[in-house]
């Protein structure tokens, strides 16, 4: 009998939690201008459609201008007030153009998602200096042009949202994806200290450190040495249910994490927990990473120079 009671009042509290966590979302988001670069595709697109679904207003940034096209036919079926900008965030003057569009079209910025990323995989012996500073503008300096451009804004406005999206490689060092894990560390490391200078002007930071997202983007992703090779164990580690989290979940645990103006959002689990294993036992996981790394293939002669897309593999 006390069992059943017990059961009935946590189905009871977990429903009221879920439907005010819900309700304070759509309250939230409602009329909010949210630019989001990468948003014409995988997460950036999913988190965008939540967006429109509770009456927020959306500025997708991306640099394909078809995909862009696509985006906004979808987002506009669902009802949703959509902007897009064809940008090339390498292009620091396009960034500042972007930005300037948006408040042009809907007067102010309430929330800035630093989302668009590439992602580069295969051994260091191929990769070059340019990847490295490829990696470098996209995932450091882009977003930080963006935000130095957006924080005056939010500042007149008396606050705001910035949600930076590093990765698991912002934490622990990655075998074969040196320049993402690089610059995913460097990403991590700026939206913590704007985190601790920002709040107190009521601009709260968030910085996001998802595992492994099943959205699709081994067939993005650009590999180098054992192209075959490296694409077969990159799209595995992408699939892996109990290690990887689902677009549509994760955004929601964005959203919620940037209404409340958590600091930091680490998910899944398993990613959370190898976070914390690496560091509570730095040394212990280095070697666990020199033998993971041991078991990806070996670099290859010239032609692992050239760079090729994972949908070639698909």
């Amino acid at each position: 009998m006390w069992i059943l009671i017990l059961s009935l009042v946590a189905v009871l509290f977990f429903g009221f939690l879920f439907f005010s966590t819900s309700h304070a979302q759509q309250s939230f988001l409602k009329n909010k201008v949210v630019l989001i670069t990468g948003g014409s595709r995988g997460l950036g697109l999913v988190i965008a459609r939540q967006i429109c679904g509770e009456y927020g207003k959306v500025a997708l940034i991306a640099r394909d201008a078809d995909e862009l096209a696509r985006a906004e036919a979808d987002l506009a079926r669902r009802g949703g007030e959509v902007l897009t900008i064809s940008c090339d965030l390498l292009d620091r003057a396009q960034v500042e153009t972007a930005v300037q569009e948006t408040i042009n079209r809907y007067g102010t910025i309430d929330i800035l998602i630093n989302n668009a990323g590439i992602i580069q995989v295969g051994p260091l012996e191929h990769m070059v200096r340019e990847d490295f500073e490829r990696a470098m503008q996209l995932h450091f300096w882009a977003p930080f042009d963006l935000i130095r451009q957006v924080v005056p804004e939010m500042r007149r406005r008396g606050g705001g949202r910035i949600v930076n999206i590093s990765s698991i490689g912002g934490k622990i060092a990655v075998p074969h994806m040196a320049p993402y894990t690089a610059s995913k560390f460097a990403l991590a490391g700026l939206s913590d200290a704007l985190c601790a200078e920002l709040a107190r002007e009521n601009i709260f930071v968030t910085t996001v450190t998802p595992g492994m997202m099943r959205t699709g983007s081994q067939g993005h992703a650009k590999f180098k040495g054992d192209h075959a090779g490296e694409y077969r164990w990159f799209a595995a580690s992408s699939a892996l249910p109990f290690a990887s989290i689902s677009a549509e979940h994760a955004a929601r645990k964005i959203l919620a994490a940037c209404i409340r103006g958590k600091p930091a959002l680490m998910m899944p689990i398993p990613a959370r927990a190898l976070i914390l294993a690496n560091a509570l036992f730095p040394n212990l996981f280095g070697h666990v990473m020199k033998i993971v790394n041991a078991c990806l293939p070996s670099a290859v002669g010239p032609s692992g120079d050239d760079s090729r897309a994972g949908s070639d593999f698909q």
